[in-house]
């Protein structure tokens, strides 16, 4: 028998949308697929080099030789090198090793279309097919609803290998099956309706956090088998909570096994350095002009959509992606052929990406890390967006943890720090983030952030949360943040679980949940998230007391909710807000409560509304604002 049978996956409509750039399926088609051919069973093998004069297929099951297991090169100009080798099954390590027409360059690439790699630092592919049976149905019919834009829409963003670790067996990282237990517990405890799982995909670099990656269809192998990262997914999915992967199609590492210089050309990256390096990360760039890359980049999203259910994709590094002068100095970046900045093959990449994911799978939201002012990031490609679901509120974030690290004392001259947001907070679909870019690299921790001593530290850390919880906009809060971690996260480190112990980080983690139930069974604070008419400032002048106080409206007039905020020490036992029509506030949430650390003192009971002109309105009331603190009221 041949060493190499000549076998296809691929019809010549396959070939015609690989060449245009349409085909969204190829990892169906490329890679390695189990198969039987002439009653033997064995692995297909396909991979894209259309620069390579020979494409070998080398591994464990020939010794790693070269010239045993040639593929051969399609007839139709695709670059695409395939064929069935005997006898080879799932388990089986492999590489290709592609002789190049350019120099005679020869080079040994791990499987781009590989779904799971060998444990780093070891870089082989692994054949390998699952056959996992999903039991999450009932998420599967639901999660529309809540993945929608006028749904509750509060994540927590994790990073599996130094959420909790195994002090007592060497420090090890939890595996999928340890974390769909604890984790999975953990984030329903909390309240969180969704978790971010930072890149999961294979990455050779424990330091890149997952954002270098080589093996953009496999799941990292730190934390066991593909079909336990399944499994993982699918508890998350039986307990209701959704699962959003950080995906990064910006760029990728130059690793001598990954997609960089693949098959001695530049086939993924873009040819032109200005274009295809990135300086600040020392990688290349993908070459979005490029049909096939675009393929690849297409199909490798809706890959985990569709062959791990997951509900939503954070794409990193947007604002690297869309503009050719990014962390570029003059004359290291040519315009476009308008004259202008913006990469206009990137931008039809987004657009084409998002159109394809919500023709494909309308239930779930792709998020955009963007933190320029580029417009309509979050709109319909047919009214001129990028179309993604959701943008990252980056102003938010920087504004508001500048004015919470500011001693109280100076608020007073910076509360439009706090109140610009409302400016354009309804340009886009915004979340609002506090990720682990604001708790690295020398940033501080969220609580190490805050001013004064320590009662002040975490009464200040408690109206921040609570800030966020009302603001308009869906959440997201990085793991440590809920207890008040005081250490930046490191990847290597478990976090400091035993804080817990200590009633101030007791009392963040008990507001946090406390604010995720508010959110999600109060509709003012979710049904018009996005709508400008969900909001409306009460009071944003107060200045002189570092006093905020703002409306939030659902869909009824009868949902309406009232958030006044502190911003000092000093208690405000008689302070009067202007409140719409009706008869009594009643306190539904007060972050100075004993129960979250605060001092218990200034419980607001039913308040009187008095017809009293205040603040422009007919009707107003008097309620006691303890310090440092946020009060939350419905109206009855």
């Amino acid at each position: 028998m041949k060493k190499v049978i000549a076998h296809s996956l691929f019809s010549e409509f396959d070939i015609g949308l690989f060449k245009q750039g349409k085909h969204y399926r190829l990892y169906e088609k490329l890679g390695s697929h189990i198969a039987t051919v002439d009653d033997v069973i064995g692995t297909y093998f396909a991979v894209w080099a259309p620069s390579a004069k020979a494409v070998y297929v080398v591994g464990d099951f020939n010794c790693w030789t070269d010239n045993e297991h040639l593929l051969n090169v399609r007839w139709d100009e695709s670059g695409i090198w395939e064929g069935f080798i005997p006898n080879v099954g799932k388990g089986s390590l492999y590489k290709y090793k592609i002789h190049s027409h350019n120099d005679n360059i020869i080079t040994e690439k791990a499987d781009p279309y590989a779904r799971r790699f060998e444990h780093p630092p070891k870089t082989a592919s692994v054949v390998w097919q699952d056959s996992y049976q999903w039991e999450d149905n009932e998420w599967m019919k639901i999660r529309k609803e809540k993945n929608a834009l006028d749904a509750p829409f509060s994540v927590y963003e994790v990073h599996l290998g130094s959420w909790k670790r195994k002090f007592t067996d060497n420090n090890r990282s939890l595996s999928y099956i340890e974390l769909a237990d604890e984790l999975v517990a953990y984030v329903k405890y909390m309240k969180f309706s969704h978790v971010e799982i930072m890149p999961v995909m294979e990455h050779p670099y424990d330091p890149s956090w997952g954002y270098q990656i080589t093996g953009y269809f496999a799941p990292t192998s730190r934390y066991g088998y593909p079909e336990e990262f399944k499994f993982l997914i699918d508890k998350f999915h039986q307990n209701n909570i959704g699962v959003i992967l950080d995906w990064v199609p910006s760029h990728f590492p130059e690793d001598k096994h990954g997609l960089g210089f693949f098959d001695g050309s530049h086939l993924y990256e873009h040819p032109d350095r200005r274009k295809g390096y990135h300086p600040d990360w020392k990688s290349l760039i993908f070459n979005y002009g490029r049909n096939e890359v675009k393929s690849f980049l297409i199909s490798n999203a809706l890959f985990w959509l569709d062959q791990y259910h997951i509900d939503g994709l954070r794409v990193d590094a947007v604002a690297s992606m869309i503009f050719l002068d990014y962390s570029r100095n003059y004359g290291e970046w040519e315009p476009n052929m308008y004259g202008g900045n913006e990469y206009l093959e990137a931008i039809n990449f987004l657009k084409e990406l998002n159109e394809e994911v919500y023709l494909s799978f309308p239930d779930v939201q792709t998020i955009a890390e963007e933190s320029t002012a580029f417009p309509k990031v979050s709109k319909p490609t047919y009214l001129g967006g990028l179309g993604f679901g959701k943008k990252w509120m980056m102003g938010w974030m920087h504004d508001s943890l500048q004015y919470f690290g500011k001693q109280p004392i100076y608020r007073k001259s910076h509360q439009n720090d706090l109140t610009f947001s409302m400016t354009y907070a309804f340009s886009e679909n915004f979340m609002l983030p506090l990720s682990h870019d604001e708790v690295v690299h020398g940033k501080n921790s969220i609580i190490g952030r805050m001013p004064g001593d320590e009662w002040q530290k975490f009464a200040n850390l408690r109206i921040l949360y609570s800030y966020m919880f009302t603001h308009p906009g869906s959440k997201l809060l990085f793991m440590g943040g809920e207890f008040g971690q005081h250490a930046e996260w490191n990847f290597r480190d478990s976090l400091d679980w035993y804080v817990l112990e200590y009633d101030f980080h007791k009392g963040i983690q008990k507001l946090i949940i406390d604010l995720n139930f508010l959110y999600q069974n109060y509709p003012a604070l979710y049904e018009k998230q996005f709508e400008n008419d969900g909001f409306e400032w009460i009071a944003y002048d107060d200045f002189e007391n570092s006093v905020i106080s703002y409306l939030r409206k659902g869909k009824s007039e009868d949902d309406s909710i009232i958030v006044v905020c502190n911003m000092t020490p000093v208690p405000r036992e008689v302070y009067r807000i202007g409140v719409p029509k009706g008869d009594t506030l009643v306190e539904i949430l007060n972050s100075d409560e004993e129960k979250y650390g605060g001092t218990g003192n200034y419980e607001n009971k039913k308040v009187r509304i008095e017809k009293s002109k205040w603040n422009h309105r007919a009707y107003s009331c008097e309620v006691a604002l303890p310090p440092l603190s946020t009060t939350v009221f419905a109206i009855e």
